[in-house]
C-alpha cells in the first residue's frame, strides 16, 4: 500500500471520500505492518494493485447493493480484491458454490425481476460482472497472509471498512445490504434501516448454509427493492 492517499490506486470518487481516512494514525500503522510483512518475505493476498479492487470496480455513486465478506481467500491465485469472488478459471470455493446454488434456486424464474427460465450460471467464479452493476463486494479485512486465514485481522482494516459502510449509509439512498453470518451482520448493524434495505441470513459456508442461507431469496428480494425505488434489477447470472 502506498505511503500517501494520492499514490494509492483507487477510483476517484472513493479517493475523495476516503482522503481523510488515509491520514489517520491507524492507517499509517497498517502501512508499516504490511511493509514489514513484505520485508520478511511474507506472501500477501491479493497483490497490492488489487487491494482496493472492490472500490475500483464499483464507484461510490454506483453502489446499489453491498455484500460483506470477512477476509480474502488465502490460497494461491484465488483472491483478487472482491469478496467471495475468485479469478476466472479457478475452482469455486465451497461458499461461492453455495451462493451460486441460491442464485439458481431463487432466480430461475422469468416472473422474478431479473430472473431467467434457463437459470444458467457457469463455473466462472469471478463476480466482476456483479461489481460492474453496482454490487460492492467488500471484505472487512482487505489483505491476508498466504495459508493463514484471518492473519491480518485487528490491524486496522476493520476500521477502514467500517468507514466505507458509514459513507455508503450516509451518501447513498436505497442500498441493499446483504449481511451473511454474524460477522457481516455486526459490521452492518449501524446501517439506517429507514433509508436502506438490510437482508440477513446465515453465512453461505457449508457449515451454516443449510441453517437458512439456502432459501433466503436475497437476490430476488434485492431486485424487488431496487425496482420499487426506481432502479433496474441486478442480473445475478452476469458474473465475470
Amino acid at each position: 500500500m502506498a505511503a500517501r492517499a494520492d499514490r494509492v490506486r483507487l477510483e476517484a470518487t472513493w479517493k475523495t471520500a476516503l482522503a481523510d481516512e488515509f491520514e489517520q494514525p491507524y492507517m499509517q500503522a497498517l502501512r508499516d505492518f504490511l511493509a514489514g510483512e513484505k520485508q520478511r518475505r511474507k506472501v500477501i493476498y491479493p497483490p497490492g494493485s488489487e487491494i482496493f479492487a472492490a472500490l475500483d470496480a464499483t464507484p461510490l455513486p454506483a453502489v446499489r447493493v453491498v455484500i460483506i465478506g470477512q477476509d480474502p481467500y488465502h490460497g494461491p491465485n484465488q483472491a483478487h480484491g472482491l469478496c467471495f469472488s475468485v479469478r476466472p478459471g479457478v475452482a469455486l470455493p465451497p461458499s461461492l458454490e453455495n451462493i451460486f446454488k441460491e442464485v439458481r434456486s431463487d432466480m430461475t424464474d422469468p416472473n422474478v425481476p431479473g430472473g431467467r427460465a434457463d437459470g444458467r450460471l457457469g463455473d466462472n467464479g469471478s463476480l466482476l460482472g456483479w461489481a460492474r452493476q453496482g454490487v460492492l463486494l467488500l471484505n472487512a479485512v482487505l489483505t491476508v497472509e498466504r495459508g493463514r486465514a484471518g492473519a491480518h485481522q485487528g490491524r486496522g482494516w476493520e476500521q477502514f471498512t467500517d468507514r466505507i459502510v458509514e459513507i455508503i449509509d450516509r451518501e447513498r439512498e436505497h442500498v441493499v445490504f446483504m449481511l451473511w453470518g454474524s460477522y457481516a451482520q455486526k459490521k452492518g448493524q449501524r446501517v439506517d434501516r429507514r433509508r436502506h434495505e438490510v437482508l440477513t441470513a446465515p453465512h453461505p459456508s457449508p457449515l451454516s448454509a443449510h441453517r437458512g442461507f439456502f432459501g433466503c431469496r436475497h437476490f430476488s428480494r434485492a431486485n424487488r427493492y431496487l425496482l420499487a425505488h426506481g432502479q433496474p434489477p441486478i442480473d445475478w447470472f452476469e458474473t465475470g
